[in-house]
Formats: structure tokens, C-alpha cells, sequence
């Protein structure tokens, strides 16, 4: 049993205590034109048979044409039916391909505390399961995707203040125009050209590819160098991720990328040497904080020993007292 809600999917296991099976495939649902399934192992894994392994599964994986790839962000979260802040959530950001088309976690939850009677993830017998997916980029299309009439690839905005950006008004559909005889969208076209004088032998590498392919590696590619174009400011972990999966990307496809891999790295050491710089100013701050409040707790005693060097210069007799 399953039901679809704009990018979320709610999947319930009825009689999961008595179920026999190794694993329990959910029942297809399309989120961003793409097709999923979820797959679970009630009694583990090979890899873990104390917990419970739960699967994002591209459903038609088999049907896709050559090059074809998902970029998504995903959640999955096993829902304790007594009270929702015990639940238990997942998440990752994954280029699916024909190589990757299943991700999950061989350890979602301990089988221990999934049957605890009283632990709330089963109920009456039943697991409640819910996968949230952010389509972010797609490359290929099926064939009932074609039929529709929608464009691919279609690159959807992350979603960054937490609202959901499938019930807002979606932006226009891309199209994508030849550039020297690749496929790029407009807004990639002067990119695409200076990509082409820059770096000569990744268009000769590309033009070798099938078409789907070809295409397919030059989204990725594209996408690469915007990131790399990013300044360290704009970098988030999610695009160091993101730009190191385009890059296993490429060369499995077979396109030398050395160059770029080398400004990957260049790009990773001065990340890394930013977020230390970061933790080391953060550091400063503290100890000068600390420096700071010894410095005004010495002006404090400075200000009674003054006081007390004032009482002391007093004559120890007024004439008063000497009459």
C-alpha cells in the first residue's frame, strides 16, 4: 500500500511482523517524471542481518536509453507511530545511472527496535515508511516521458529554505539548443563554446560517444565547471558531492578529464584549507574573548589597589584629632 503526495511517498507494510519474505518491493510511484520504488529487507541484508535495509530503486531502470541519469536528494524516514520526533530519517544527494540505480541503508534500524512492542515503529503489525525526493537534474528520458511531450533534461531548483518547491508555481521547461553539435541548454551556450577551446580533447573524447551518451556526458560535464567556477564562498558540501560524482562520472564513461580532476583537487585543498582557516579565526575569537574579560577583571583590581593607595597617602591624624 502506498500513497504519493507532491514529492513525498508514504508506503505502509501491512502484517510486516508475519511477513516470510526476504524482501518487499513497494509499489511503483512517479516523483519528478521519474519512476521509484522502495525496497526493503525485513530481516537485513547480507550486509547487516540485525537491522532492517531499506533501498531507493529507479523502477525502470532496464527501459531507460543509454547515458541516463537521476540527480536526486533524497530522504527516508521509518515514522514511530507514537510520536513523530522518534522517527528515524536517512538522507543522501546521488547520481543514479545504469551502474548506481539502487541506493539505501544496510542499517536503517535495528530489527531489536523495529519489533519492540512498545517502541512504536510497528503497530498493530504494520511499518510506515516515507521517501521524499528532490528531482535536481535529469538526464534521459523514458519512452512514456517522450510521449508526453515534456523536454529533458529538466533541472529543477534545490530546494534551500525548507518550503516545498513542488507546490509553488514550477519554472518554465528548458529547451536545448546545438552547440557545435552538442545539446546544451541556452544558458550553457557560451560555456559550452569556451569549453570547447579550452579543453579541445574533451570535445574529441565526447564526439566519439553515441548520441544519448555524448549528451549525457555533457550536461555532466557543464555541471562540473559551473562548480568549479564557484568561489569558495559559494561552495557548499553538497557541490564538492556533487562535482566529485559528475567526475567518477566522466571517466567511467570514458572521457579524459585529468585537467579538471586536478582543479577538483585544487579546489578541495583550498576548501578545506578555508574551513580550517574558519575553525582556527573561530578560535581567536574565543581566546581574545577570554583575553578581553582577564584584561577588564585587571582594571578591576587595578582600580581597588588605586583606591587603596588613595586611602593609604590619608595623614593618620586631621588637626581635628591632634588638638
Amino acid at each position: 500500500m502506498g500513497n504519493e503526495a507532491d514529492n513525498k511517498f508514504t508506503w505502509v507494510i501491512k502484517n510486516f511482523s508475519s511477513s516470510d519474505s526476504d524482501h518487499i518491493y513497494s509499489n511503483q510511484f512517479v516523483i519528478g517524471d521519474c519512476k521509484w520504488r522502495l525496497l526493503a529487507y525485513p530481516k537485513g541484508d547480507k550486509k547487516d542481518r540485525s537491522c532492517l535495509a531499506l533501498y531507493l530503486v529507479v523502477a525502470d531502470s532496464k527501459t531507460l536509453p543509454l547515458g541516463w541519469r537521476r540527480h536526486t536528494k533524497f530522504y527516508i524516514t521509518i515514522v514511530n507511530q507514537l510520536s513523530e520526533n522518534l522517527s528515524r530519517l536517512k538522507k543522501a544527494q546521488h547520481w543514479f545511472d545504469e551502474k548506481s540505480h539502487a541506493l539505501g541503508y544496510s542499517a536503517m534500524l535495528p530489527l531489536t527496535e523495529l519489533h519492540d512492542k512498545d517502541g512504536g515503529f510497528m503497530v498493530n503489525g504494520q511499518v510506515k515508511i516515507v521517501a521524499e525526493i528532490d528531482i535536481l537534474e535529469v538526464v534521459g528520458k523514458s519512452v512514456e516521458s517522450e510521449d508526453s511531450n515534456q523536454q529533458q533534461p529538466v533541472k529543477k531548483m534545490k530546494r534551500e529554505d525548507g518550503n516545498d518547491l513542488l507546490n509553488e508555481t514550477p519554472p518554465p521547461v528548458k529547451e536545448s539548443i546545438d552547440v557545435n553539435g552538442f545539446q546544451v541548454f541556452p544558458s550553457q551556450a557560451e560555456l559550452a563554446s569556451r569549453v570547447f577551446r579550452k579543453y579541445p580533447e574533451i570535445a574529441i573524447d565526447l564526439r566519439a560517444k553515441n548520441e544519448p551518451l555524448r549528451t549525457a556526458c555533457m550536461y555532466v560535464l557543464l555541471s562540473l565547471i559551473e562548480i568549479l567556477c564557484k568561489s569558495m564562498g559559494e561552495l557548499s558540501e553538497d557541490n564538492m558531492v556533487e562535482a566529485e560524482d559528475a567526475l567518477r562520472y566522466l571517466k567511467h564513461s570514458g572521457i579524459k578529464v585529468d585537467c579538471l580532476e586536478q582543479k577538483l583537487d585544487e579546489v578541495k585543498e583550498k576548501k578545506k584549507e578555508e574551513i580550517n582557516c574558519e575553525i582556527r579565526i573561530q578560535e581567536l575569537a574565543e581566546e581574545l574573548e577570554v583575553f578581553k574579560q582577564k584584561c577588564s577583571d585587571i582594571e578591576a583590581q587595578m582600580e581597588i589597589e588605586k583606591t587603596k593607595v588613595l586611602t593609604n597617602r590619608a595623614p593618620a591624624l586631621t588637626l581635628d584629632e591632634a588638638a
